[in-house]
């Protein structure tokens, strides 16, 4: 059993959620959100987040298939951190200019699956 989740438009650079992102990448799930949580980095939160909703969806997976489900048998089988739209801003400057300001954003996707699926 393979469940999926996917974070849109997080105000989190794809760098920064990536170093998070590779902290959990092939670890249990339960030790996984245990990671983040006491991680210090904002971008923990976020990826926390889509983590946990991850193991919420095989719950609901398994509920609809009235298979067991076991949280701690889930393993993260893929996370991977792709570029999201760039919020354009502007500052106003002296004499008329404007400064221009790029905020990037994320989209997380996290897999997670039993051991027999993470093969």
């Amino acid at each position: 059993m393979e469940a999926k989740a996917i974070a849109r438009h997080v105000r989190v650079t794809p760098r920064k959620a990536r170093r998070m992102v590779d902290l959990i990448r092939g670890k249990k799930a339960t030790e996984a959100i245990t990671i983040l949580k006491f991680a210090p980095q904002a971008a923990a939160v976020p990826v926390r987040k889509t983590l946990e909703s991850a193991v919420a969806n095989a719950r609901v997976l398994a509920d609809k298939e009235n298979a067991p489900f076991r949280e701690n048998e889930l393993v993260v089988k893929e996370t991977y951190v792709d570029e999201g739209v760039t919020l354009k801003r502007f500052r106003a400057r002296a004499q008329g200019r404007a400064g221009r300001i790029n905020k990037r954003t994320s989209h997380i996707t996290v897999v997670v699956a039993d051991k027999e699926g993470a093969r």
